[in-house]
């Protein structure tokens, strides 16, 4: 039996999310690494979570300094939509039609900027989503509107209609 996107939510103990949608930490590592780089202080191994879209919302433009794998689970195919520093814009699709070119998981590159939405028609999207050095709000940033489209002009519709 499927379940409707309140099912999972309520099965789950899913909670809104920052950027759209609901979550839920399902994993993180106990183990620490000492900060280095990009991480100026100690952090996990890694991070899992369970992430749940609904059709007419969106995980607004953000990006993290962990390299990120999306996992489909369950409901529609949802579109990752990735922005790297040159301007370079690719959309995947994380879903279950592998005959069609949707992908089981897909990994977002560590500094990209992303959003991610549930495949038009859809009604919702259940995804995972690993993150390796584990996630971190102080490695977290989320996109200004205004910033980005001063930096990626060419991307004005997509920025437009994903940040809030």
């Amino acid at each position: 039996m499927q379940l409707s996107a309140i099912g999972y939510i309520k099965n789950l103990d899913l909670l809104p999310h920052p950027e759209g949608g609901y979550y839920k930490e399902t994993y993180r590592s106990a183990s620490l690494f000492e900060g280095t780089g990009d991480f100026p202080a100690s952090r996990t191994w890694s991070t899992a979570i369970y992430f749940l879209l609904e059709e007419n919302n969106f995980s607004a433009f953000h990006k993290i300094k962990s390299d990120e794998t999306w996992h489909f689970y369950a409901g529609n195919a949802l579109e990752v939509i990735e922005l790297d520093n040159a301007g370079n814009l690719q959309s995947s699709v994380v879903g279950p039609d592998i005959l069609n070119g949707q992908v089981l998981q897909y990994t977002v590159t560590a500094g990209n900027w992303f959003a991610s939405r549930v495949l038009k028609g859809g009604s919702f999207s259940l995804v995972g989503c690993t993150v390796s050095p584990g996630f971190d709000f102080r490695d977290f940033e989320m996109a200004d509107r205004n910033e980005l489209l001063k930096s990626f002009p060419k991307h004005n519709h997509i920025i437009t209609e994903l940040t809030r």
